[in-house]
């Protein structure tokens, strides 16, 4: 009997969310994801101290000083690893934007043009890399602009339906509902626990892949930020799923049969209503979604934080 992860990649791409290098080799993953939480985790495991270094040489050639050379190492940082990733999958890698700029929509198009020329500069096609960038209304009009320019973004930190419709919209490449943080507030908020089908967050992923699905987006449909394997197996058949190291684990390790749960095919006989948003209708939308307000607000303020520590392990080091 095959894995539930052999399984799950017959016809699901599983992504990893992680910045350990081990672990997908040992998962064979057909991308990766990293945000800032994870960078800042990963570089400082001894075995990756070099990237490090390698970082702050490189931004030292540049003549910058001060916080434009912290930034500047920082930038080598994402790219030094998002190039050793790139090694051992055969997809692609998401690095991501400094959520800091998540509410100025120039400031991230030319950081995400900053981080692309890194990238092609060490000889990196931009078709391998995708931009993450937080789903703020300011973030999703940036996607828009790089899109158009060949930058390929996945649109993350995203909670509700009304910022997967307005990313369709924008036809970013993919976007990364965070099932296990919808899962986090209801079941804080309504003191209970979901299991399967019932969990919102899964219910959540449901809803958008089958909506893109029905009217046609090219939009990608990766769920992220898992709890447990049951919120995985509930969504087999989404375009990508990305999956930690312990999950990955614990998938690798069961035989239990694996059903298909998301399909195109079923999804587009389904009777939806399209919907658009301008501004002021997303604004609105967002609003009136207590978690997915709340959500994205302590993801940003999250990997904003992260963000700064690895200023100041940086900083350390120049």
């Amino acid at each position: 009997m095959s894995t539930q992860l052999d399984q799950l990649k017959q016809f699901t791409k599983v992504v990893a969310d992680t910045g350990d290098f081990e672990s997908m080799k040992t998962y064979k993953p057909q991308d990766a994801t990293t945000n800032p939480s994870l960078i800042l985790g990963a570089a400082q495991i001894p075995a990756y101290a070099y990237l490090l270094d390698k970082a702050v040489v490189e931004a030292k050639k540049s003549g910058k000083s001060g916080a434009a050379l912290v930034e500047e190492a920082i930038d080598h940082l994402l790219i030094a690893f998002g190039l050793e990733i790139l090694k051992i999958v055969p997809g692609r890698v998401s690095t991501e934007v400094d959520a800091r700029l998540s509410f100025d929509t120039e400031s991230t198009v030319a950081k995400a043009r900053q981080l692309i020329a890194l990238y092609e500069k060490n000889g990196t096609s931009r078709e391998r890399i995708l931009i993450k960038i937080a789903s703020t209304w300011e973030g999703i009009r940036a996607a828009e602009i790089l899109t158009k320019e060949g930058i390929h973004c996945n649109l993350t930190l995203l909670f509700s339906f009304a910022q997967a419709v307005a990313c369709a919209e924008a036809n970013v490449q993919l976007i990364s509902p965070f099932v296990g943080r919808i899962y986090d507030w209801y079941k804080a908020a309504n003191k209970k626990d979901y299991v399967g089908a019932e969990d919102p967050g899964v219910q959540s992923v449901h809803a958008i892949y089958n909506y893109y699905k029905k009217f046609g987006y090219a939009t990608e449909v990766m769920g992220a930020s898992f709890r447990n394997t049951g919120e995985i197996t509930e969504l087999a058949g989404c375009d990508l799923l990305t999956i930690s190291p312990n999950l990955l684990a614990e998938l690798q390790k069961s035989s239990e049969p694996l059903t298909r749960k998301l399909d195109p095919v079923a999804a587009a006989k389904l009777d939806l209503k399209k919907v658009s948003l301008d501004e002021k209708t997303f604004r609105f939308e967002l609003n009136e979604d207590a978690m997915a307000t709340e959500k994205t607000a302590e993801g940003i303020r999250k990997f904003s934080a992260d963000i700064v520590k690895l200023e100041k392990l940086i900083a350390s080091k120049l």
